[in-house]
């Protein structure tokens, strides 16, 4: 396919990609499935090229297809490319191939925007760092792109996973995290079995502690190393599995606080192994959440003041991505009579966008892919993806507001309004408080959209066309959102959140 485009609109190539991924063509063999996979290449001249897994030749990589058999002699310097699925890494393929994102580095492409993340724990993300470290600029499809790319490609990552259980070659040399070495001053007496046989048992490793093919496997995981004989926890093995950590980790805990008027403080620090601390602060929680009885049926059920879902759906995602490489960084966490605080250290996982953040539509990304695998084998997270959509239906599902996002040097800080009072309250824009409570509704539903008209608004709310214009008139004034500088008179006028 070929055809000329002036203007580039993402969001259409994504989808035209996904497009091509869905005629991939399956390697004619039983035992594994391979990914459907699209490639689109958009040249500087404009001309559009695309190609999928397997079109020429069975097993062809989409990109190799693209840019090796379509574009070997061509220049390409400066192109466009989207791929529904990470470039492998280099040292992905057996040598001497080299890995799709070694290809684009050498083709000179400038940006790439990728579909999903490589579902194998040991590769994950790897392309994506080779990609910006050498220079190109990486963005991910919409989540809910994303999410569709996950559907086509259900079984292939399934069996990713399964196979990511067995031992393979050499593990790539690319290091998302220091936390990935073999730790010098550990010793696998420091792991805790009970841990590590709950893991093999959800995992359904089928293994034995302390024999050969156990060694074999959490090396392949990235959980152990083998250094001059001896096999040593990774960084990422003590945090999951050790007894202590904190001996070796310090700051790799939760220092939580409840505070309420009139009551003083109540401080706790919540220990040990990632794969406990999860149920660890969500008793903690349980014990100091407001909560009632809910009689209603005939089986009782407790309802907590601010959602048991989306407080385990925030704490998870804080223990499983935050940067374990900052020093003297520990998560805080805290319940006031306001709002209750999360602080995990560490910036957005590049690409990610601190502005996607804000409006909760960002792309799944992991910044510790592997802590992500083993949460997700012993059913401690929900799907990819899940988390942001979660706290995108605080308004409509819990009627309450949207938590306020920020950073402060070096943590992501998630600030959850208990009321829409309390959001008056704690946030520090003074216009926010100037708001009524329909029209705090109003300007907490904008914040989690792109763009909104005022028939948008209306329709949301079943406002008339009047009352719709004089809520984004006041939220204008007060600066909380701005028009994309249309007209007031324009049918294309829109309004977004200022952030």
């Amino acid at each position: 396919m070929a055809k000329k485009k002036q203007e580039i609109n993402p969001r259409e190539y994504m989808e035209l990609a996904i497009s091509v991924m869905n005629q991939s063509i399956q390697e004619p063999r039983e035992d594994k499935v391979s990914p459907k996979v699209g490639a689109l290449l958009i040249k500087p001249d404009g001309t559009v090229e695309s190609a999928c897994r397997g079109e020429l030749r069975h097993g062809d990589h989409a990109e190799f297809t693209l840019l090796e058999r379509m574009n070997r002699s061509n220049p390409l310097d400066g192109s466009i490319l989207f791929a529904t699925l990470e470039p492998c890494a280099p040292g992905a393929r057996k040598h001497p191939k080299l890995g799709c994102a070694e290809r684009i580095v050498a083709a000179r492409i400038k940006k790439v925007w990728i579909g999903i993340e490589d579902p194998d724990p040991a590769v994950d993300r790897k392309g994506i760092k080779y990609l910006l470290d050498s220079g190109v600029e990486v963005e991910m499809f919409d989540a809910d792109l994303q999410d569709e790319i996950r559907k086509a490609n259900k079984q292939f990552i399934l069996e990713a996973e399964e196979r990511a259980k067995k031992a393979k070659a050499e593990p790539i040399a690319i290091i998302l995290s220091e936390k990935e070495r073999g730790e010098p001053t550990a010793d696998l007496k420091d792991l805790s079995s009970a841990n590590l046989h709950a893991f093999i048992k959800k995992a359904k490793l089928n293994v034995e502690l302390d024999t050969p093919q156990f060694n074999r496997i959490f090396t392949q995981l990235g959980l152990m190393e083998n250094k001059d004989g001896k096999y040593l926890p990774t960084g990422l093995g003590l945090l999951l599995f050790g007894d202590r950590p904190q001996l070796t980790y310090p700051h790799a805990l939760i220092r939580a606080t409840f505070k309420t008027a009139g009551r003083g403080e109540d401080i706790d620090t919540i220990e040990g192994p990632l794969i406990e601390q999860a149920d660890k602060i969500q008793s903690w929680y349980e014990a100091r959440i407001g909560k009632q009885i809910d009689r209603s049926s005939s089986s009782r059920k407790t309802i907590y003041d601010y959602p048991l879902v989306v407080f385990r759906e925030a704490i998870i995602n804080a223990i499983v991505h935050r940067d374990y490489d900052i020093d003297g960084a520990p998560i805080y966490f805290e319940i006031n009579d306001d709002a209750i605080i999360i602080k995990s250290p560490g910036e957005p996982v590049k690409p990610l966008k601190m502005e996607q953040i804000k409006r909760f539509n960002a792309p799944s990304l992991s910044r510790n892919p592997k802590i992500m695998y083993v949460f997700d084998q012993m059913e401690l997270v929900e799907q990819r993806g899940l988390g942001f959509q979660t706290l995108k239906e605080l308004p409509e599902k819990f009627d309450l507001p949207l938590p306020l996002v920020s950073y402060e040097e070096p943590y992501m800080v998630f600030t959850f309004p208990r009321t829409g009072d309390a959001l008056k309250e704690v946030s520090s824009n003074e216009g926010v408080k100037s708001l009524t409570n329909e029209e705090l509704k109003g300007y907490n539903w904008i914040r989690s959209q792109e763009e909104v008209a005022t028939k948008n608004y209306a329709d949301k709310f079943e406002y008339t066309q009047r009352t719709a214009s004089r809520h984004l008139a006041k939220m204008l004034d007060l600066e909380l959102i701005a028009t994309n500088g249309e007209s007031s008179k324009s049918p294309k006028l829109r309004y977004r959140a200022i952030e």
